[in-house]
């Protein structure tokens, strides 16, 4: 029998520091786990799809949301349903562990604290033959740009990160092409800056979609228009602080279980901040579906959903299509 857990990481997440701190834990914990270091992109999805066939309880993602991104596919192509998720947030970028409360179990982890496995929805993207789960985000359009700024930036992490990258990509990639969307049954067709379709509440570590629900069966998007880059500026206080105007004429809201984007030049895609597709691929039509309930994750209850209260009570965001919130009662 293999042991409980499987610790899959990446070597260089957060600059070094999965390394070190996977060094300090194999000298804590010598009995029960299985550590399972990546060597190249796209290794930690077959170290996981095998791990998951190998009948681990638990299989671990010990880096940011680029590792999480490709375990979460292995254990997905694995079939296995039983094996769990875990996510431990030591890279650039953790926007799942966030809403998942891994994030502040993982600043606590020393007191042992109690946490329960929790059935979430998965993200399925698909163009021809090309298909990819995803568990957390789904960026079109601007969005994917803001992803390859962020990718020539070496020297920051986190939130300073992707505020600069998304501050590269208002003046290198800003274009508002005519894209054909259909949310359901839905369509609409005009100028689209940036689509994002998540599972979670953050995409590169803007609070995009607060209220979204990892169990309602339905992703959350917003939808830019034909914004100028004025409102990005003017609005860039309000994404970092999760309350962007559900108002606005140039930006829609709402939730879906499939969503069919066409376009007339080829898409910038990213999954979880690793791409989908970008321009010299050639793809200009993707189709998103929600699978519900589709993965065994683990969470840590207090901190679910980065721990905000909706009500007056430390709840899931509301999961009833349409329902509304105040948004000054997220606290």
């Amino acid at each position: 029998m293999p042991p409980a857990t499987c610790v899959i990481y990446n070597p260089t997440a957060g600059r070094g520091k999965a390394e070190k701190l996977l060094k300090e834990i194999r000298e804590t914990h010598p009995v029960g786990l299985e550590i399972r270091p990546t060597t190249r992109p796209g290794h930690a999805v077959e170290l996981a799809r095998a791990a998951a066939e190998q009948g681990f309880a638990k299989v671990v993602a010990a880096g940011g949301d680029g590792t999480v991104h490709e375990v979460a596919n292995g254990i997905l192509q694995s079939g296995n349903r039983e094996t769990v998720l875990s996510v431990w947030p030591v890279g650039s970028a953790n926007d799942y562990a966030f809403s998942l409360g891994m994030q502040a179990w993982w600043a606590r982890r020393p007191e042992i604290l109690p946490t329960e496995t929790l059935d979430v929805d998965v993200g399925r993207v698909a163009s021809g033959t090309r298909e990819r789960f995803y568990v957390n985000s789904l960026g079109i359009g601007f969005n994917g740009m803001v992803t390859v700024e962020a990718r020539k930036i070496r020297w920051l992490r986190g939130m300073p990160l992707y505020a600069l990258a998304f501050l590269k990509a208002m003046v290198k990639h800003f274009v508002t092409p005519r894209v054909v969307v259909r949310f359901d049954d839905v369509e609409t067709a005009g100028p689209t800056l940036a689509l994002t379709i998540n599972l979670a509440q953050r995409e590169g570590g803007f609070p995009i979609t607060p209220r979204a629900s990892l169990t309602d069966g339905l992703a959350d998007y917003m939808h830019a228009t034909d914004l100028r880059r004025w409102h990005l500026i003017r609005y860039l206080p309000a994404m970092v602080r999760g309350t962007l105007p559900e108002n606005h004429p140039r930006m829609r809201f709402g939730r879906a279980r499939r969503i069919e984007v066409r376009a007339g030049s080829p898409l910038c895609v990213h999954t979880d901040g690793e791409f989908f597709c970008v321009p010299k691929d050639e793809v200009a039509e993707v189709v998103v579906e929600v699978i519900p309930a589709r993965l065994r994750v683990e969470v840590y209850p207090p901190g679910l959903y980065g721990g905000r209260t909706w009500g007056g009570k430390r709840t899931s965001p509301p999961s009833v299509v349409g329902e509304l919130v105040d948004p000054d009662s997220c606290l």
